[in-house]
């Protein structure tokens, strides 16, 4: 494999605090009812309008909910993030091997770069592909159609890693590899279900998957 694409949200940092607390926010300008951090942890990952459609009901809803989401993401829940412990040394070796390493995320690009900026990720990687803010290419298909072309990579060559079932759809409908990562926010079920070729507990599994 020449090319490896990572998710952000729960395989590279762990967001949970920014997204939930962001969520919060959000629902309980408008009324609301407020799960705790951990019942909204299911949002971790998937594209997150549709995430608030399911918490508010109607497309009006979830529109207004994405703005004041954006609201107190943008300068405070960002931040609320932690790279997972191991990645640095996994990515170091795959950049040694000599792969062209990207990040594929249907977070907003304009948020993803401020991550992988904030935690000195930026040298590791090639390109980071994100959505727009509009929703376009949230649906990781389409991300992954478009980062593939955009780098000249051949998909029959390049890897997907991440830990929600959308990971792993996108890479097997463009006939990637798909790698899942139990660490993250995914099960061992749902990575299987959706078409994961391989499945990573950890980090350090991650890597000597891969190299």
């Amino acid at each position: 494999m020449t090319a490896i694409y990572f998710d952000l949200d729960g395989t590279l940092t762990d967001p949970k605090p920014g997204i939930t607390r962001s969520i919060q926010y959000a629902l309980s300008r408008l009324d609301r009812a407020v799960p705790t951090e951990d019942e909204l942890a299911w949002c971790i990952g998937p594209p997150l309008r549709a995430s608030l459609k399911k918490l508010v009901g109607t497309d009006d809803l979830a529109d207004r909910a994405l703005l004041l989401y954006r609201e107190r993401f943008a300068d405070i829940g960002i931040f609320e993030n932690e790279i997972y412990p191991g990645i640095v040394d996994a990515l170091s070796i795959f950049a040694d091997s000599g792969r062209r390493l990207f990040v594929a995320t249907s977070k907003p690009g304009i948020y993803a770069e401020r991550i992988i900026d904030h935690f000195k990720l930026r040298g590791y990687f090639e390109r980071v592909f994100g959505s727009e803010l509009d929703g376009t290419r949230s649906d990781k298909t389409d991300l992954l159609g478009y980062a593939v072309r955009s780098a000249g990579v051949d998909p029959s060559q390049a890897i997907m890693i991440g830990d929600r079932s959308h990971d792993m759809v996108g890479a097997r409908n463009n006939g990637m590899a798909a790698v899942g990562v139990l660490y993250g926010y995914g099960s061992e079920a749902e990575l299987l279900a959706a078409g994961a070729h391989h499945i990573c507990a950890t980090p350090q599994a991650l890597r000597d998957h891969a190299v």
